[in-house]
């Protein structure tokens, strides 16, 4: 339909929308442009106006403001925009994904040391579980293992010198 209200052709429709776009496509670039606060997405936004223009051409019957109806695409078009993003994730751009993390090693790892733990005499065994797994002090592990503090650091030092010896050797 023609602005009049008349059908219109393929080159009537062409004709209309140039004219359209030349009198109201800088105008509604600025207004997209305060809008959005980017040139490049106030483009995007003029694009996308004009593309409702060409498919609803119905929309300029008579008495019907060109400019009002374009600013009114432009508005709904920039809302639509900030909603789609609030329920997308936020795009990284051009960031490579960081890859996934490899837990074959830590199993590997784990075996190693639990094979390792296991050649320590019990007393050794259990003064650095309490310390390095179950993350207790010098003075939390004498208390739970029942020994002086002094017996604490004497059998760490002694189980790391072996576990060292056994790393190194292996």
């Amino acid at each position: 339909m023609s602005p009049g209200g008349a059908p219109i052709s393929l080159t009537g429709m062409h004709d209309f929308l140039r004219v359209l776009y030349e009198n109201h496509q800088h105008s509604l670039l600025n207004f997209a442009t305060r809008l959005t606060g980017d040139r490049a997405a106030a483009e995007d936004v003029v694009q996308e106006t004009f593309f409702r223009a060409w498919r609803h051409p119905e929309s300029f019957a008579d008495g019907t403001s060109a400019r009002g109806w374009l600013i009114t695409v432009a508005r709904n078009v920039v809302i639509d925009r900030v909603r789609a993003k609030t329920v997308r994730p936020h795009e990284t751009g051009e960031h490579e994904p960081e890859p996934a993390p490899d837990h074959a090693q830590q199993v590997v790892d784990a075996l190693v040391m639990d094979a390792v733990l296991a050649s320590l005499s019990y007393e050794h065994r259990r003064v650095l579980t309490e310390l390095y797994y179950n993350g207790r002090t010098y003075t939390e592990t004498a208390v739970c293992l029942g020994v002086p503090t002094g017996t604490v650091k004497s059998r760490t030092h002694y189980a790391l010198c072996e576990l060292r010896r056994q790393f190194e050797a292996g």
